[in-house]
């Protein structure tokens, strides 16, 4: 036997010469780092306070996040090691239009913040990429998360109602205590409530624990009246279900017990349910998607060159004529342009594709759930072409997609020159001399 190679066993994993070596755990300050990225999200702008936050305040919070997400994942990854995937490399491209055209500073020096704050998101992306297996770590992380935010609205409606349902946005849910909007509410409810129940179909989890998260969610969601979070929730579910169907009875008996359900809620509801997805709204105006439709016509039709058709205008705050435009490939290309709009395709349809391709698993149904999620959401709410939850949904469900990295061979530490392993068989079956039986 060559000195200083140990025999590859069953407890060791055979890998080709100069694999990653497979991290041993996940360490828990991960989760931190994941948490801080999602409270860059949270954003600055929403309904009022019960105690009025200046905004200066906020997003000196949030980008503090950011940096601080960063410099704990670079603490926690010194040596650099990272999993090269088309979903950041993308990503990483995702940057060149955003930096070209935000240099022209036509929407002004927040334009350059808006880049280096996406470049620093990427970055802690790349910085975690290190753990990134097809484990369920990161979503549990996920749901942590986002059930605390949605705590705090819950909090903020105990404490002061009025605040939390002001009339200014109908009645509405918003967060009292910290200014988020009726769609970030619904958002955040509606992917834990899809995560949650395919973590119970997979019985990673007890149906208590389940339902601590489920119930006060799905009441947090009705109050936002959110129509986009409910839809894509539901369609995720069945398509994340769906994947499970062929391979496991409780997704099966699941989804009876849905189809069921539903016929018989549609059927005896049906005008409750109207009433509840219309809110008040007109027939028309819920047909031009409450007004959304007059910004897209008018962004269409402004007069553009050349090189703002392809770059675009720089990072901005996703509006248009001083209104939101509340849709992601319209924003994309207002901000990155053409360019921009074909990279957060290509990110979509690359990540549905390897979705499509893997054996039926929960991280996989998982995956599906939070693609089609974002994929349904985009139409009608901005956020794929800079740091946001939907990029942080997406890069969850990059994760799940990665296959585990493997093992490096275990050599002693006397000899530090690479040599060729031996094959477990091999190590068993070579004669030991008589003398070195003694």
């Amino acid at each position: 036997m060559k000195h200083g190679v140990l025999p590859v066993g069953p407890e060791t994993a055979r890998t080709q010469p100069g694999a990653e070596p497979r991290p041993a755990g996940t360490p828990k300050a991960v989760g931190i780092v994941w948490a801080l990225l999602g409270l860059n999200t949270l954003g600055s702008a929403g309904a009022k306070t019960i105690v009025t936050l200046p905004r200066s305040l906020i997003q000196m919070v949030t980008m503090g996040a950011l940096v601080a997400a960063f410099s704990l994942a670079l603490a926690l990854n010194l040596r650099l090691r990272i999993r090269a995937g088309a979903f950041l490399f993308l990503l990483t491209l995702l940057l060149v239009p955003s930096m070209i055209s935000s240099a022209n500073l036509e929407v002004g020096y927040g334009a350059l913040f808006r880049c280096a704050r996406l470049a620093l998101f990427v970055g802690t992306l790349w910085l975690l990429s290190r753990w990134w297996d097809g484990s369920l770590t990161f979503v549990r992380h996920h749901i942590r998360m986002y059930f605390v935010v949605l705590m705090t609205a819950a909090a903020g409606l105990v404490i002061s109602p009025g605040a939390a349902l002001p009339e200014t946005y109908g009645g509405r849910l918003v967060g009292a205590l910290w200014p988020l909007t009726p769609p970030q509410i619904g958002q955040y409810a509606a992917v834990i409530i899809g995560l949650t129940v395919l973590l119970v179909l997979g019985r990673r989890t007890t149906g208590g624990s389940a339902a601590m998260v489920i119930v006060p969610s799905l009441v947090l969601l009705a109050l936002t009246h959110t129509r986009t979070a409910t839809v894509g929730m539901l369609i995720g579910l069945v398509l994340a279900i769906g994947s499970l169907v062929l391979t496991s009875a409780a997704a099966r008996r699941f989804f009876a017990w849905a189809v069921l359900v539903s016929t018989v809620a549609v059927v005896g509801f049906a005008s409750a349910l109207q009433a509840w997805f219309l809110r008040g709204q007109s027939k028309e105006y819920f047909t031009s998607l409450t007004g959304r439709a007059k910004v897209w016509d008018a962004l269409l039709a402004a007069p553009r060159s050349t090189a703002e058709q392809v770059f675009g205008m720089g990072l901005g705050d996703k509006s248009f004529g001083g209104l939101p435009i509340d849709n992601s490939w319209l924003a994309v290309y207002n901000e990155q342009g053409l360019i921009g709009v074909t990279l957060v395709a290509a990110i979509l349809v690359i990540l549905a594709g390897v979705a499509l391709l893997r054996p039926p698993s929960l991280p996989r149904a998982c995956a599906i759930f939070l693609i089609s999620y974002v994929a349904i959401s985009s139409y009608t709410e901005a956020g794929l072409g800079d740091a946001s939850p939907y990029l942080l949904h997406l890069a969850l469900a990059a994760s799940l997609l990665a296959t585990p990295a493997a093992a490096t061979p275990l050599a002693t530490p006397g000899h530090l020159r690479t040599a060729t392993p031996v094959t477990a068989p091999a190590a068993r079956q070579r004669r030991i001399p008589r003398w070195a039986r003694r």
